[in-house]
């Protein structure tokens, strides 16, 4: 399997190159923007294979299977024609998106395959499907999100806390813009609303809860990553399925099969 990064020299660019080292995979291209300090000098933990921080612009269709994309929102298009031009799988993994973004991954998977994660730990991808049950489960609980992330982070809520709460809502038969979801700020609380809670400190790598509360008890739901490999060891995992799937549209638990595992352990109950 034949591997470029992008945001190669960001933080989890740089993570995803440690993994593909580990795992011995060919990484063809460490894609980094135009006008970045990084061009052209080599990339430290591919010595031996004398690779350079690129723009991505000299690949060819032979170069490269899959793509792995830790960049910016604004490179979404960069990125996405480039994978298109060159008929390379991608695994997008940018949080942040607006709803015109989302639409674009959605017209590049009918070229190309498309797996777009906001984030790659397969963790957060089975605690997604827990939340979604309890939430269904129990249709009159208050829902609150909670997540803390480094000082540095540019989105808030993170793009995962989104997820989960629209996994909330959708085990609800509800959509997440539909039931005044946002930052929780002073005044009363509203019923059937899904509030969020936003911590930036220090060099938090990431952590989520999900509070399910009804009188008398409640139920906690926690993922926390204390080691960036995480996110980096999922999405080369997702490249590896990723890479072999007609053009289309996934998920990362459309890679752990989930829908199949949920059917099994309802047959099974």
């Amino acid at each position: 399997m034949k591997v470029a990064v992008i945001g190669a020299s960001g933080r989890m660019g740089q993570a995803v190159l440690a993994e593909l080292a580990k795992q011995q995979l060919s990484c063809r291209a460490a894609i980094v923007g135009a006008a970045s300090s990084h061009l052209g000098k080599a990339v430290e933990h591919l010595p031996e294979t004398a690779l350079t921080y690129s723009d991505g612009s000299e690949l060819q269709s032979t170069d490269v299977d899959v793509m792995i994309d830790f960049s910016l929102p604004d490179a979404l298009v960069h990125n996405l024609t480039l994978a298109q031009r060159i008929g390379a799988a991608i695994v997008v993994c940018t949080t942040g998106l607006d709803d015109t973004q989302r639409q674009q991954l959605g017209d590049a998977s009918q070229s190309v395959p498309v797996l777009y994660a906001a984030n790659t730990s397969v963790g957060i991808c089975v605690m997604e499907q827990l939340v979604a049950l309890a939430s269904g489960a129990l249709p009159a609980a208050d829902i609150e999100i909670v997540e803390a992330h480094h000082q540095a982070k540019r989105d808030a809520p993170s793009g995962t806390a989104l997820v989960l709460g629209e996994a909330a809502a959708a085990g609800r038969g509800q959509q997440l813009a539909a039931l005044n979801a946002g930052l929780r700020g002073a005044g009363q609380r509203q019923a059937g609303s899904i509030g969020f809670a936003v911590l930036r400190a220090a060099d938090i790598i990431g952590e989520h809860q999900v509070l399910l509360a009804q009188p008398g008890e409640r139920i906690e739901l926690t993922h926390r990553v204390g080691d960036r490999k995480v996110f980096a060891r999922g999405a080369v995992q997702a490249a590896r399925w990723l890479a072999s799937e007609p053009a289309g549209y996934y998920e990362m638990r459309d890679m752990l099969d989930m829908k199949t595992l949920l059917q099994r352990l309802v047959n099974e109950i």
